[in-house]
């Protein structure tokens, strides 16, 4: 029987549309999402790259750093999360180990790329696609590796090699190797947009890039033309990004800061959970050992 995390994630795909997914590059942030009532939190490569590094998403991050952070997350939020694996970290063998750590790690759900290793976001230039029997084949591993349902999510990036058609075939070549939800990366036009949940027959997730090659729509119009999962994986990290350099700026400039200008010490604590290790602390205290 699958885990409660992956349960809620299927039942999720199964019965609504245009479900909102915040990326999260953290385990902070991931507290942050689930404590504004999301229903379900994406582990960005991309965020993870940027915020744990202070690098490119060129293809830096490792399994380790990847099963170390859903860990983290699955440790204090309990909604289904989505993990990106990028290319799944080497070939279909290796895909095999990444599926089993990442699934023990907490994962609800992996997101494979078809791009050649190592890969570069979705919305850069210059990217390379591997051939999509071998993109089969890492998915048929993926399938046969899983242990608890782990939800596959195969992603393409044909649309900015081969073209929209090709991104399409390639699409329902993943569906047939028994991938549960696809994802056709940078779809540049709306007209195109409205035809991938048309012509793919499994539910399909929708990226949201800020400043990126897809054209914005909102939560309705996704799930009108049929999306499942709308994806905004990095705007929690591009908020963080501008709240701190806004922040540092005045710290900078004013010599000095207030408390209104940040969150507040309490707020901070709340999204922490400190309120329930002090219920433990004293809890468990005795009188000759306090914690």
């Amino acid at each position: 029987m699958p885990s409660t995390h992956i349960a809620d994630l299927r039942a999720l795909l199964e019965r609504e549309k245009g479900v909102l997914v915040p990326g999260a590059p953290n385990a902070l942030a991931a507290r942050i999402i689930a404590d504004l009532g999301f229903k379900a939190i994406y582990l960005t490569g991309a965020g993870l790259t940027n915020m744990h590094l202070g690098l490119p998403d060129l293809g830096f991050m490792d399994l380790t750093m990847v099963a170390e952070h859903t860990m983290a997350i699955r440790g204090v939020v309990d909604l289904p999360l989505i993990v990106d694996a990028d290319t799944g970290f080497g070939n279909a063998i290796n895909v095999t180990h990444t599926v089993r750590s990442l699934e023990q790690a907490g994962a609800s759900a992996i997101q494979l790329e078809d791009q050649h290793a190592p890969k570069r976001c979705g919305h850069f230039s210059g990217k390379e696609l591997i051939p999509a029997e071998e993109m089969v084949n890492k998915i048929r591993a993926a399938v046969d590796a899983r242990r608890d349902g782990l939800v596959i999510i195969a992603r393409t990036d044909a649309c900015a090699v081969e073209g929209f058609e090709a991104a399409i075939d390639r699409a329902s070549r993943y569906v047939e190797a028994g991938a549960d939800v696809t994802f056709v990366e940078a779809v540049k036009s709306i007209a195109d947009l409205k035809e991938v949940p048309k012509r793919l027959a499994v539910p399909q997730l929708l990226n949201m890039v800020l400043g990126g090659q897809t054209p914005i729509v909102d939560q309705k119009a996704a799930a009108e033309m049929g999306f499942s999962i709308v994806l905004y994986a990095n705007a929690a990290l591009q908020g963080a990004v501008q709240g701190m350099q806004t922040v540092l700026k005045a710290l900078r400039d004013a010599g000095r800061l207030d408390e209104a200008s940040v969150a507040s010490f309490e707020e901070r604590q709340r999204l922490v959970g400190k309120p329930a290790y002090d219920a433990m602390e004293a809890r468990y205290a005795t009188a000759s050992h306090r914690y």
